[in-house]
């Protein structure tokens, strides 16, 4: 509310916006708190002496409060910074609050909350889906997945994590677009399985991953593994280690990935034995 009302303060548009929003709307309890606003990321470290300026592909602002990030990000509008793959290469094109929604990936990641008059804004359609238990991609499904590959991974987390389903349009091209994941650098797709495994709905995770077929290309000698289904095993060890990884996070228990994840030497010990 700080960052949101001194925003206002100083002449310019700011909203709560994504995934705050959404579980506010669902009675959740938010993760994270990020903010879109007409300034730019110059202006808004100027407001605020806490503030870090990060990202190369879109600059964004962090406003540091002890431990507590709040991420301010300026409206992004229309790009043409495509590679051959339709990959996004480079966005940093700001552009109005309506531009912005429709740039996001998401309906239900697309409602923005104004302090000026307490109201949701909503350009895509994000609070009927919300009510419907909807998952869906905002615009060409398939492109918007070939801009950024993760989105697929994003989709399935969402789906997973608040027990929505995926709208037929968007999620017909998951299941040939797996090997664009291939592109993705590694340090990211490792902090999105941290997201997908290690947040309390691992189990429905790792179901849906295998139903898209997305598993297999993200731990490739572990599907073999699991092909060679014999008494239960591996599969129901996978699933017992994931229920065992989803239990704790619900008791407020550490956890971490050494639990989990192994090495593709270390699966192919399992399946050779």
């Amino acid at each position: 509310m700080k960052v949101l009302y001194r925003l206002k303060a100083a002449g310019f548009e700011s909203y709560l916006v994504g995934g705050g929003v959404r579980d506010l709307l669902l009675g959740r309890e938010p993760k994270d708190f990020d903010i879109a606003t007409d300034a730019h990321p110059d202006e808004v470290r100027a407001l605020f002496r806490n503030c870090r300026l990060i990202g190369r592909r879109f600059r964004l602002a962090h406003v540091h409060f002890g431990r507590e990030i709040i991420e301010v990000a300026t409206f992004r509008g229309s790009h043409d910074g495509s590679g051959e793959d339709g990959m996004i290469l480079r966005d940093n094109v700001y552009g109005t609050l309506e531009e912005d929604a429709w740039r996001r990936d998401f309906t239900i990641n697309s409602l923005y909350y104004d302090i000026r008059d307490f109201s949701v804004v909503d350009f895509t359609g994000g609070l009927e889906d919300l009510e419907a238990g909807l998952l869906r991609v905002i615009g060409d499904a398939e492109q918007r997945y070939r801009e950024d590959p993760v989105r697929m991974l994003r989709a399935i987390r969402f789906a997973g994590k608040l027990g929505f389903r995926i709208h037929t349009g968007s999620e017909a091209p998951i299941f040939a677009l797996g090997e664009t994941l291939e592109a993705v650098p590694s340090a990211r797709l490792y902090e999105e399985m941290l997201k997908l495994f290690l947040s309390g709905h691992g189990v429905a995770s790792f179901e849906l991953l295998r139903h898209y077929d997305l598993f297999r290309h993200l731990f490739p000698m572990t599907e073999d593994c699991l092909a060679q289904e014999e008494n239960g095993f591996p599969h129901q060890m996978v699933l017992r280690g994931l229920e065992n990884t989803d239990a704790r996070v619900a008791e407020g228990k550490p956890v971490t990935p050494a639990f989990l994840f192994r090495s593709e030497e270390h699966t192919s010990e399992l399946q050779s034995h």
